[in-house]
Parts: C-alpha cells; sequence; structure tokens
C-alpha cells in the first residue's frame, strides 16, 4: 500500500515535469486560431542550454563534517545540466502578457564527491526563468528555479549505510533558485552567471529526512533555435490584465512519517499515514504578475496526536496506539497568500494558523510553498509542501485545483 502511495506521488510529479511541452502546444494552437492576419512568425521560440554548477554543502548535521566512512568532512558538489525552454512569441497573447519569461524541463547530474554514502543522482524537472532587470541593451538581471525529483541516491540502512541521517529515500525532490547575469553576446546565443540555492529532501515521506542543502555558482551558455523576432511594424505592443477576484479551489492528499518523542525517548512511528486537504482562496489579481488573498484551509491528518492514545512504553520498540478521535486530527484553519503568475507555472506562499483544531500538533502556525502547472486555462496541478510552526516539516500537497472567474 505505501509503494502504491509512493508511486501516484511519483505520477503525479512527472506529470508535472512533462506538461510544460504540452502545453505549449495547447497555446499555440489557440492562439493561431484566434489569428485572422497573415503574419508567419512562429509563435514558440526554443532554445538549448547547457550549465556547471558547482557549490559548497551546507554543514547540517555531524555526517557532512566529518563523521561518515570516509572519516573527511563532505562539503562540495558538482552539477551538469542540459536543458530545453520555449518562450511564447511576441505575437502571441502570453508573449505579450510575459515577454521575458522562457520555460521548460531539464536533466543534471550531481555529485558529492561522496558515491558510497550519498549516490551520484539524476534529477529530472521543470524551470523557469524571467527578467528582474534590464542593465543595458545586452546584459539582463534574471531569476531562474528548478523543481523536480532526483533519482539514485544512497540512502540511510541500518546496516550498509548506517551514518548517512540525511538522505531516507531513493527518490528525492529537487529544488533550485537561482540569480543569474545573462549576457546577449550574439543574437543566437547567451551567456549566463549566477549565484543559486539547492534543497534535496523526501518531504516527510520517509525517515530520515534531514536533507541536503547546497549554496554554489552556476556558468552556461544558451542557444537560441530559428529566426530573429524583429520589432517590425505588425508586432503588437504589451498586453495588460484588468484587476479582478478570481477564486482557486484545490483538493490535495498524501502520505507522511512521523517520529514522537516521549520518556525521554526518540522513536519513530511505523508505517506511513495519509493526509487530505482542501483550500478555497478568493485571490484578488492586481497585474499580470502577482495575485493575493485569503484562504480557508481544512486538513485531516491520520498521524496528529497520536502521543495521547499510545498504548505501552516507548521504550518497548513495538508502538501502537488507538485511533484518535476525528476531531483531533482534523483542523480547519485561514491563511494569507501571495502569488507569482507566470504563463505554465505559478508559485504560491502562504502564511496561516488553524483556528478550528483539538490537540497540541495542530495548534499554531502553518506555512505553505505549492507550484501550480495549467493544464488547460482554469484547471492546475497542484505540488506543495506545508510546514508547522516555521520549522517542523509537515507534508506533501500533491492534488488538482480550479479557478474560477479567471479573466485573464
Amino acid at each position: 500500500m505505501i509503494r502504491n502511495r509512493n508511486a501516484i506521488q511519483l505520477l503525479c510529479l512527472l506529470c508535472l515535469l512533462v506538461h510544460p511541452a504540452i502545453n505549449a502546444n495547447l497555446e499555440a494552437q489557440t492562439i493561431i486560431g484566434q489569428r485572422n492576419d497573415s503574419v508567419s512568425h512562429p509563435l514558440i521560440r526554443h532554445q538549448l542550454g547547457f550549465d556547471v554548477r558547482p557549490g559548497y554543502i551546507v554543514s547540517t548535521h555531524s555526517f557532512l563534517q566529518g563523521d561518515n566512512a570516509q572519516q573527511k568532512k563532505i562539503d562540495q558538489s558538482l552539477s551538469f545540466h542540459f536543458k530545453y525552454a520555449f518562450r511564447f512569441s511576441k505575437e502571441s497573447n502570453l508573449g505579450r502578457l510575459f515577454p521575458h519569461t522562457y520555460q521548460g524541463i531539464g536533466i543534471s547530474y550531481h555529485t558529492f564527491f561522496s558515491p558510497a554514502e550519498l549516490g551520484n543522482p539524476v534529477s529530472v524537472y521543470a524551470f523557469q526563468g524571467s527578467r528582474i532587470a534590464q542593465l543595458s541593451p545586452r546584459l539582463s538581471f534574471d531569476y531562474e528555479w528548478n523543481f523536480g525529483a532526483s533519482f539514485g541516491w544512497k540512502k540511510y540502512d541500518e546496516l550498509s549505510n548506517p551514518q548517512n541521517v540525511l538522505i531516507g529515500s531513493k527518490i528525492n525532490a529537487y529544488i533550485n533558485l537561482g540569480f543569474l547575469l545573462n549576457w546577449q553576446v550574439h543574437k543566437y546565443w547567451k551567456l549566463a552567471a549566477g549565484v543559486v540555492l539547492t534543497h534535496f529532501s523526501n518531504g516527510n515521506t520517509h525517515y530520515p529526512n534531514g536533507g541536503l542543502n547546497v549554496i554554489g555558482g552556476r556558468i552556461g551558455i544558451v542557444r537560441t533555435l530559428g529566426v530573429d523576432e524583429g520589432p517590425g511594424p505588425i508586432t503588437p505592443g504589451r498586453l495588460f490584465i484588468k484587476p479582478h477576484v478570481s477564486y482557486d479551489l484545490v483538493i490535495y492528499g498524501a502520505t507522511r512519517k512521523r517520529g514522537l518523542i516521549g520518556d525521554d525517548v526518540s522513536s519513530m512511528i511505523p508505517g506511513s499515514f495519509g493526509v487530505a486537504g482542501i483550500n478555497f482562496a478568493p485571490m484578488y489579481n492586481f497585474n499580470n504578475y502577482f495575485r493575493a488573498g485569503l484562504s480557508a484551509d481544512a486538513q485531516y491528518d491520520e498521524s496528529a496526536n497520536l502521543k495521547e492514545y499510545r498504548v505501552g512504553e516507548y521504550y518497548l520498540g513495538d508502538l501502537k496506539f488507538h485511533r484518535p478521535p476525528f476531531r483531533k486530527q482534523f483542523a480547519v484553519g485561514l491563511s494569507l497568500r501571495a502569488e507569482l503568475v507566470m504563463p505554465v507555472f505559478s508559485i504560491n506562499v502562504g502564511v496561516g494558523r488553524n483556528l478550528i483544531y483539538s490537540g497540541d500538533d495542530m495548534e499554531g502556525f502553518y506555512q505553505i510553498l505549492a507550484l501550480k502547472t495549467y493544464v488547460t486555462r482554469h484547471l492546475f496541478l497542484h505540488v506543495g509542501y506545508q510546514l508547522s510552526k516555521f520549522k517542523d516539516p509537515n507534508n506533501l500537497m500533491l492534488g488538482l485545483g480550479y479557478r474560477f472567474h479567471d479573466k485573464r
């Protein structure tokens, strides 16, 4: 059952990764169908990129400081990335709304110079970037995020890999944020260099879940394919949305692990627990790029407040529990939400507090980071993560959402 749940979660993530190319074709067909002029400019621009990212591993545990099989610090990383991206032409509606935005899929190889204990994982990810500021005619300051799954980790094992208490699964999430200087050296070529922040973890679906954090640099080259997009007299101008209120409804689920501390003993509860929730968020669309609002959040967590219903003592090892009543594992809260809106993707962040709850586990603030991927104009995939009390990992949020009254 646990394997089936994990397979479903991975399938949702893979859908997220392959969707941009499909969505691009749908968008192109839609725009072409709307055009009445005879302009023959392509509506999708393609590009290929390669970059190298050396990094420094943030020392968060004694395992990285030398308490490992090599008896050496593990503080260096190196990764190689090959990426395909597309952007919408200035002739298209999305290109007129978001003229500097690109998105696509990438694959990367990572090494931490400790293959026996950490492995050399390969990541498959979606990414998106855009301009923050134009510094000169040929130089811009941009951002780019990557989000996907990394495969091939050497995970913790009591017998064969007992000191690696950071990585608890062979498949982990890969999250990266970079800030770059982009130099247009030729009409088809760009050089990019900057700093990047990277995080690997399994979203609390396996134990341990210490995760790995990397601070590094990035240098790469991008080749644009096809013809130039000239500024000809028939090129349409920018599009701007009218401010309005839209409504997002999200239904999600996931599994999680749970640990308990009691009688001065830390124990891991066997098995995984289900999580399910629903969010409803009225959001005010301020402009092309930003919307914000309030969200009513309800969540059921099968692992909440189990410590109040344990059978036996912690030191016995075989932990058992009576099932808590529904009210002890269900909470309703209210959160402030803000969202960066781009073509294909939106990034949503929130800070909230449970207002209706029972028990210590549901008390206090929670935080949300989510990526929305549009399947149609109104339907989107939702991949999110929730923290509790600004520090404790809580659970994944894998689901579907629908947007009502969208006037974009």
